[in-house]
């Protein structure tokens, strides 16, 4: 018997088509670090740091991630998923301008909202100093919120990350047909019972996915958690590989981490259902209901707040203190440092894009689990530390570079050096692990959207597989692929860890230029380089924005 079922399973495996192992072959590289890191379990027993970190910190790591993933769960999705549907379904003041600069928070790192925030609330701080010098009040007289705790992590997380569920939740609201909605007016469904039964479930999916991303970036966060002193796992896992040394208590913590991730993505999966929403017919122009009087107001109250605490408010202070203070070494160098993260961000986004087409097309066609095993192991780089899969990716790259230069001196006679570790390939593979996944739900998003009936029909018509791909779902996915592409450029431009751990020597960017600053106390110098982050970041943003506008034209006021 299980001689037969091993035949039954190799014929399965050689009925797969090439794509199918071309992905197979992508989704084991990029999840090599993580079971490089998660081998270190198998090292030995947890030892006298697991043990201590057990039985003292280890609760109050599993409580405050708890209650940010909850925090920040609730958060995004409230705030992405009101602002999406407030600006494509309503008319009021100031809409077109919130259709694009609502997605520009996501351009500033959490690290930066966390640094720029303390200095905003705290005792010596604007806020607190004009405070007292309006009322006359001194210190112990008045009380005041401390930013630097869990909830004041959760809204920095928030205003930071919403817009993951405000781009896909919109895109969502653009793609359903119109006569959609109008079979639900037909009905007597008023705007609000609209929304609630006919719009929202249909968009579950991209939104369900926008918060998956929104959380397993909360996990992997380490910037804004250590300086508000938030104690979770990514503290943790610091703490015992970088300070302690024990990297097999760093690994049980990081696969601790992995759970939470796998429940993330696990809750995903059950949110949006077995249920498949197909656009079946042509968007016809949908007209939007037009919003007087304070109904106009408070929608244009509702938008401004996200957009102003999350990038107007941090984004002026930065901008005051560059201009008060700043770097002095600000010219030519930053020019340098611009480009550096210019260059590894477009080509990691470009790579992430491709890759992402491999996989989710090669998901479509085949439903080996061996596949969609693959396919998830993918997404759990995504929630792991930037730092802890840079040692994931440098120990296998290192034991291959030490085999290639032997190779290549036993023909040669010298030693080539190490010809893969400490250069540009090692870091774009590493941001790779981290952020494919970002790419990957973005498109399969989107591919899962296009009936199979499509594809049936090409094929009917000669088409083959890749035929299939190339003449039909590429077209239609050019708009996921571009925002695919420019979250991870995004993402990359702020990635700060792995940059730190494997950039090449004398290779610096802008986050390692903040974060050596900021380290240091050096605040206003750091945010010279934190502004350059932000306004790097808003271009690709501004670009997304622009692609994403375009299916509002479908959209038109109302005629009253």
């Amino acid at each position: 018997m299980p001689t037969a079922l091993a035949r039954h399973a190799w014929r399965t495996l050689k009925a797969q088509p090439a794509i199918f192992w071309w992905a197979l072959g992508v989704a084991l590289l990029v999840a090599l670090p993580i079971a490089s890191v998660a081998a270190h379990l198998l090292a030995g027993q947890g030892g006298e740091t697991w043990s201590h970190l057990a039985d003292t910190v280890l609760g109050g790591y599993i409580g405050n991630t708890l209650r940010l993933c909850v925090g920040v769960a609730l958060g995004t999705v409230l705030v992405g998923t009101g602002a999406a549907w407030l600006v494509t379904m309503h008319d009021f003041p100031g809409r077109r301008l919130f259709e694009w600069a609502l997605v520009l928070p996501l351009a500033v790192p959490a690290y930066v909202m966390a640094y720029t925030y303390t200095d905003l609330l705290q005792f010596v701080g604007p806020v607190q100093s004009w405070l007292r010098a309006v009322t006359g009040w001194e210190a112990g007289q008045y009380w005041f919120p401390d930013v630097r705790t869990v909830g004041g992590a959760v809204l920095m997380f928030v205003f930071v990350l919403y817009p993951y569920v405000y781009l896909l939740a919109r895109t969502a609201f653009l793609e359903r047909a119109a006569g959609v909605l109008e079979a639900g007016r037909s009905l007597g469904l008023g705007p609000w019972s609209n929304f609630v039964r006919v719009s929202l479930p249909l968009a579950r999916p991209a939104i369900a996915t926008g918060a998956a991303l929104a959380l397993m970036e909360t996990l992997a966060d380490y910037g804004a958690v250590s300086y508000f002193g938030v104690h979770t796992f990514t503290t943790g896992i610091y703490r015992a590989w970088f300070s302690l040394g024990d990297r097999v208590a760093a690994s049980q913590l990081a696969a601790t981490l992995l759970g939470f991730v796998a429940l993330v993505l696990w809750l995903e999966h059950v949110a949006r259902g077995r249920a498949r929403f197909h656009n079946t017919g042509r968007r016809a122009p949908q007209a939007v209901q037009r919003l007087r009087g304070a109904r106009a107001w408070l929608a244009c109250l509702g938008c401004a707040l996200p957009l102003l605490l999350g990038f107007l408010l941090p984004g002026a202070r930065l901008l005051h203190m560059a201009l008060a203070g700043g770097d002095a070494q600000f010219g030519a160098r930053f020019v340098e440092l611009a480009r550096n993260s210019f260059a590894l961000a477009a080509l990691t986004a470009c790579c992430a894009a491709l890759l992402a087409v491999l996989l989710a097309y090669a998901g479509r066609l085949s439903a080996h689990p061996l596949l969609r095993l693959a396919n998830g192991t993918v997404g759990l780089g995504y929630a792991v530390p930037g730092s802890v899969i840079a040692v994931g990716v440098l120990v296998p790259l290192a034991w291959l570079d030490n085999r290639l230069a032997q190779a290549v001196a036993a023909v040669t006679g010298s030693s080539p050096g190490l010809l893969l570790t400490g250069g540009i390939a090692a870091l774009v593979y590493a941001y790779l692990v981290r952020y494919q996944t970002v790419a990957l739900r973005t498109v399969q998003a989107s591919l899962g959207k296009i009936t199979p009936n499509m594809d049936e029909a090409a094929r009917s018509l000669g088409q083959a597989q890749m035929g299939v791909l190339r003449r039909v779902h590429l077209p239609l996915l050019r708009g996921s692929l571009l925002t695919a592409a420019l979250l991870v450029f995004v993402d990359v431009m702020k990635e700060l860890p792995a940059t730190l751990v494997m950039r090449p020597f004398n290779f610096d960017t802008l986050a390692t230029q903040a974060f050596t600053l900021a380290a240091d106390e050096r605040l206003a110098e750091a945010s010279t380089a934190a502004l350059a982050i932000v306004a790097v970041g808003i271009v690709p943003l501004l670009i997304l924005s622009r692609q994403i506008r375009q299916g509002s034209a479908y959209c038109q006021p109302a005629r009253s």
